[in-house]
């Protein structure tokens, strides 16, 4: 039952999430190629680069086991600890244009 509640808990949007800029061309295996944040900060170059969130890293410059969808709630930093989004328990960000 703890560990139901823990869980519970956690989804509930207090969690922390790291970016790490990937290069879409590069997969294979399951795995991305991690690159610089700058290819994902100047526009993703049509698409090739992009977030990759929560993964892990290999060892080798490779991401996996992570996901290419933006978590809505919590805080999302990259590798070299700039944030991309604020947030903590319960909270969400939104904007319009």
């Amino acid at each position: 039952m703890l560990g139901t509640l823990s869980m519970s808990l956690a989804a509930c949007g207090g969690n922390s999430y790291t970016a790490d800029c990937v290069d879409g061309y590069s997969y294979s295996g399951g795995q991305y190629k991690a690159v610089s944040d700058r290819d994902c900060d100047s526009g993703g170059n049509g698409g090739r680069y992009f977030w990759y969130y929560g993964g892990t890293a290999t060892g080798t410059g490779y991401i996996y086991n992570g996901t290419t969808l933006k978590p809505r709630k919590g805080e999302i930093k990259t590798k070299s600890g700039r944030v991309l989004q604020r947030g903590g328990f319960g909270s969400g960000s939104s904007s319009g244009g």
